[in-house]
């Protein structure tokens, strides 16, 4: 099955993705866009991930910490924070109600708002 989702849903969910994966444990931009591909996201580039993790940072939600590579160039490394934290468990509980609203209209099973029932 071929997962080459719309940019514009990607990018309506790259933060909480994000978060999500960073809330696994530490992990640098390379391995957050690698486990994205690996949970069925697709190619997320750097140039629309990067942005993304520097509002997050810049917002509090997640900090961060420059490295030296070893036999490489240095990597910042990404941890979430507390504020990231609940930041993410708002957005889950704000995602999974709109999944399921989007899912009862698409599926036709809306409560009927703007339909003539009669």
């Amino acid at each position: 099955m071929d997962d080459s989702w719309p940019g514009d849903w990607l990018r309506g969910v790259l933060e909480t993705m994000a978060l999500a994966v960073v809330s696994e444990g530490e992990t640098y931009g390379y391995l957050i866009a690698a486990r994205l591909a690996e949970a069925g996201m697709g190619t997320i580039k750097g140039g629309t991930l990067y942005p993304v993790l520097n509002r997050l940072e810049r917002d509090g939600a997640l900090a961060s910490q420059w490295r030296q590579g070893e036999g490489g160039p240095g990597r910042k490394y990404y941890t979430i924070t507390v504020a990231g934290r609940e930041r993410l468990g708002q957005q889950r509980a704000q995602w999974q109600r709109f999944t399921e609203r989007t899912s009862l209209l698409l599926q036709g099973e809306g409560n009927g708002v703007g339909h003539d029932n009669g």
